[in-house]
């Protein structure tokens, strides 16, 4: 079973939000989705500034199996991008939810978490997902 952190919200595309402070959320993929990609050689991450809806393409991650979109789990305007992922793209899967983190955002009005899921939901759906 992957690594599913109770402090944070997930999306059924496999990425994860977390309040970083009143507004600003922090946003990775998850355990389940770096073991499903394999290993990671690029990410591809937008530009500070840049306002994002919810559902919407952020970037994209390749690696040595394919090429995948990556969702933004919730509206907002990009703050901060993950620059260590340049030179070390891995990291998304050596430590997805702490030196991976892709991108920092503010949320754009109240955050609207219908959809996102906590740890137990998401546990439950990646156990689903897993049997099919």
């Amino acid at each position: 079973m992957p690594d599913i952190p109770e402090d944070r919200s997930y999306t059924k595309d496999h990425e994860w939000a977390q309040q970083a402070q009143a507004g600003r959320w922090r946003i990775g993929l998850t355990d389940f989705a770096q073991r499903q990609l394999g290993d990671v050689v690029y990410v591809e991450l937008p530009a500070t500034g840049v306002k994002l809806d919810a559902n919407e393409p952020l970037g994209s991650v390749e690696s040595v199996k394919a090429v995948s979109e990556i969702y933004m789990p919730l509206g907002g305007t990009v703050t901060a991008v993950n620059d260590m992922l340049a030179d070390s793209p891995e990291q998304v899967n050596e430590d997805p939810y702490g030196d991976g983190w892709l991108i920092e955002c503010t949320s754009s009005g109240a955050v609207n978490e219908d959809g996102l899921l906590t740890a137990a939901e998401y546990a439950e759906y990646v156990r689903q997902e897993s049997e099919e």
